[in-house]
């Protein structure tokens, strides 16, 4: 499989510009030009796949910059102990998401009867 820079993308789910930031963070290797044109292959698309899902995944850059050097080391405490921590920030994150929400409904409840200035506005007005 030969693939150009665009085609290379697209198996990745990704734009060509994404490609390219991959590249300049050191994720993602630049072979060399054939022909005149950069050729991409099947490793290279696992490797901008998983990416994008160690992403998905809430993974940092740095992150998943570890967990590409664990591949080849088969670390699994290591990337375990990534997960873990991972999880652990998505918890705090998905909390701090449920309390907005649940102070949002509030607002909107009293924002439903309230007369005079909004309270949902006065809210954001006061931080």
């Amino acid at each position: 499989m030969e693939l150009t820079i665009k085609q290379y993308a697209d198996a990745g789910g990704v734009g060509v510009e994404t490609v390219r930031f991959y590249q300049r963070k050191g994720l993602l290797g630049v072979p060399l030009p054939g022909h005149g044109i950069r050729r991409y292959g099947e490793r290279d698309v696992r490797r901008l796949r998983f990416i994008r899902a160690a992403q998905s995944a809430g993974f940092t850059l740095e992150e998943i910059r570890e967990l590409l050097a664990l591949d080849a080391g088969h670390d699994h405490g290591r990337a375990r102990e990534l997960a873990t921590t991972r999880i652990a920030k998505l918890d705090e994150r998905i909390a701090e998401l449920e309390h907005a929400r649940d102070s949002l409904r509030r607002l909107a409840r009293r924002c439903a009867s309230a007369t005079g200035p909004c309270p949902i506005l006065e809210a954001f007005d006061r931080r």
